[in-house]
């Protein structure tokens, strides 16, 4: 890519960067055009126009997981190299308060790190919204600690229990394992609207929802980072991707899940070698929103460029199959 009075050129052809909110999309924007733009690629052949070759305009409106958020953003800020006049907006209350604004019809969109719930399947019947689940990637639950922990490169799923259980009373390391040093334990984690949150207690606890109150919660996985970051003994979780993000700062914990260590990875998510904590990641769009030609435009690119949208978001891909099974729900709301 070469730049010439202002404007750049990839391949002898121009390609507009335009600002981005989060320093990831950056990365993304680099990698992907890569793949993504060339003359005559940006707004006539794509599935970003529903294939009908018209320009599309408006805004899509998508709130939810904030672990979901990035992935989504990044595929609005490259839905946008092909259709110039559509805005796609992304916020982040948590996977429950996506749902509750996305089943009272506020959304187009919910992102979601967990399906969605009963209760929230009948707010959206008895609102009249129908929806589709579309898995868009597969995600590494991330345990992290400061990077000047030197003690704790592995933790088995029991001393994440001990450490999270409802009730614990875990206040520094050597209370999870004696060889550990007597080191202040601060924990920073989600919020118990997200689907982080659901998922984590679950998988470690044995029942979802169920944990100790007195550590850091937040929906934004930001805190979290800077929280650990900020001092040696804290241990926090997130999704792969902030980790992958942040790794300059943070360490990643190995888990072991009865089978030995392993590393939150690509490769481990994908294989299921990471066990428990490698979970699936879905968008839900409404068939309300599918009527808009500008939602239907993105979340049929959405799926059309998911490798590289995942890839360039560091996101873990999807496999053949379960990129079969989301245009295939996608198609089904469609016809309705």
């Amino acid at each position: 890519m070469s730049r010439v009075s202002g404007a750049y050129y990839l391949e002898g052809c121009p390609v507009v960067i335009r600002p981005v909110k989060h320093m990831r999309y950056l990365a993304v924007s680099a990698a992907a055009l890569l793949a993504l733009s060339a003359c005559g690629g940006n707004n006539n052949d794509s599935s970003g126009d529903s294939g009908s070759g018209e320009s599309l305009s408006g805004q899509v409106v998508v709130d939810g997981s904030s672990t979901v958020e990035p992935l989504t953003a990044a595929a609005g800020e490259l839905f946008k190299e092909e259709q110039g006049g559509v805005d796609v907006a992304v916020g982040t209350s948590g996977t429950g308060g996506g749902f509750k604004k996305f089943c009272a019809g506020e959304t187009d969109i919910s992102n979601a790190s967990r399906p969605i719930k009963d209760q929230e399947k009948a707010l959206c019947e008895k609102n009249g919204v129908k929806y589709s689940e579309l898995q868009v990637a597969n995600d590494a639950l991330t345990v992290v600690v400061n990077k000047d922990n030197d003690w704790a490169d592995c933790l088995t799923v029991a001393q994440l229990k001990k450490i999270w259980e409802p009730g614990s009373k875990v206040k520094t390391w050597n209370q999870v394992d004696p060889k550990f040093p007597n080191e202040p334990l601060p924990l920073y984690g989600a919020g118990s609207d997200s689907g982080t949150f659901d998922y984590f207690t679950d998988e470690i606890n044995g029942e979802e929802g169920a944990s100790r109150t007195d550590y850091n919660p937040t929906e934004d996985d930001n805190v979290t980072v800077q929280g650990v970051a900020g001092a040696k003994g804290a241990l926090g979780y997130f999704g792969f991707s902030y980790f992958d993000e942040n790794a300059d700062k943070l360490k990643a914990v190995k888990i072991d899940g009865g089978k030995g260590c392993v590393a939150p990875s690509v490769e481990a998510a994908q294989d299921g070698s990471y066990t428990p904590l490698a979970r699936p990641l879905f968008v839900y769009p409404s068939d309300k929103g599918l009527a808009k030609k500008q939602v239907l435009g993105f979340v049929e690119f959405y799926l059309e460029k998911n490798q590289e949208i995942v890839e360039a978001a560091k996101f873990v891909p999807l496999t053949d199959a379960q990129k079969a099974k989301a245009k295939t729900e996608l198609d089904k709301l469609k016809a309705q």
